[in-house]
């Protein structure tokens, strides 16, 4: 049985892949990025829980971290404005996952260019969600 965290992970992974954009999972970036862009969805820290006893329970508030790629000749920072656009979109529409997190709340993107030798360059950013979630443990 996977653990709460797990769980959670798995749920935004899913949310994620109704976008256009490729969704993978913990992935090195290919080679190729796909015309409507890329998201790498990468598990993160959970950080040190709060902890509250009578009855115990761990609050985390886990970093997880969503790599947004995108790479076109042109209108570059529209595709990518576009795309983070349609992941605070589908990131709000439920912000307990389907009631397995507290709240999801993404943090702003602080995009960069990167230059690719004989290619266009790729725009692309890392988005900080924090998830709020309860756990009896901090192995469950």
């Amino acid at each position: 049985m996977p653990t709460i965290r797990e769980t959670i992970l798995s749920a935004l992974h899913a949310r994620l892949q109704t976008l256009a954009a490729l969704t993978l999972r913990d992935e090195v970036l290919p080679e190729r990025v796909p015309a409507a862009g890329l998201i790498i969805l990468r598990d993160g820290q959970p950080g040190e829980p709060e902890v509250t006893l009578s009855p115990l329970r761990y609050h985390y508030q886990h970093r997880a971290e969503l790599e947004v790629v995108v790479q076109t000749g042109t209108g570059r920072a529209s595709a990518f404005d576009s795309l983070t656009a349609t992941i605070g979109t589908a990131l709000e529409t439920d912000r307990t996952l389907g009631g397995l997190c507290d709240w999801v709340e993404p943090e702003a993107p602080a995009s960069v260019d990167l230059p690719i030798e004989g290619a266009a360059a790729l725009k692309a950013a890392v988005i900080t969600v924090v998830l709020h979630y309860t756990t009896t443990g901090p192995l469950a």
